[in-house]
């Protein structure tokens, strides 16, 4: 009997392609059936509402103040003007200061060898100030700054170390003093190195800082 051997079956092309759709289909569905789980979340109905507090300061003259000239002036003069300084922000400051800028004759402005240069001096009143007399009512002044010399003045100086609560009202007394000293003119003639006849123009800057940062639980 004769032997026919059967011819060898063709595998198709694709079978392996078609074998990995396959298994992949069965690893995804193995997948999401194994990381399928619960899960819940909470958050607060109404907002929380954050809003940051302000820190400002503002100048305004109390009858004669800086915007006002000081015309001869002569040796032993003091001349005071009078400002407020309103901590008008919301937030609590500290650290009040003031600096003064200066230009014009250097014999008002730098002492050097001599003491014949500008001073300035700071006072508060409690109460309010007497702009005509000078007086403090509602209390005693307190001297914030004693007398400086403007070259003193060229960096900020403490005026208030302590806290300066929103909404207070700082009424300042602040004199310009030109110190006693002696000169002779002769026959007309301006002594060298005189202090007759100068200007000097002095821009005031007050300054504050925030209060030290807090925690707080409510």
């Amino acid at each position: 009997m004769a032997d026919h051997a059967l011819p060898a079956r063709r595998r198709s092309p694709w079978r392996p392609v078609a074998l990995a759709v396959v298994g992949g289909s069965v690893l995804v569905a193995m997948g999401a059936g194994v990381w399928a789980t619960l899960s819940a979340t909470a958050a607060n109905v109404t907002p929380e509402t954050i809003s940051s507090g302000t820190l400002k300061l503002t100048l305004a003259a109390n009858g004669a103040g800086f915007d006002q000239a000081v015309a001869n002036l002569a040796p032993g003069d003091t001349v005071n003007r009078y400002v407020d300084l309103t901590s008008g922000g919301s937030l609590d400051a500290q650290a009040l200061t003031v600096q003064v800028a200066a230009t014009g004759s250097g014999a008002l402005v730098t002492d050097g060898a001599t003491t014949k240069a500008l001073r300035v001096t700071v006072k508060q009143c409690p109460g309010t100030w007497n702009t005509s007399t000078g007086a403090c009512g509602g209390g005693t002044a307190t001297t914030l700054l004693p007398a400086t010399a403007l070259s003193g003045l060229s960096s900020a100086q403490s005026l208030i170390a302590g806290a300066v609560p929103a909404g207070s009202v700082s009424h300042l007394q602040v004199s310009v003093q030109l110190p006693d000293q002696a000169e002779t003119t002769v026959n007309g003639a301006l002594p060298a190195s005189t202090i007759q006849g100068l200007t000097a123009n002095l821009t005031y800057t007050f300054a504050e800082t925030q209060r030290s940062a807090t925690t707080t639980n409510s």
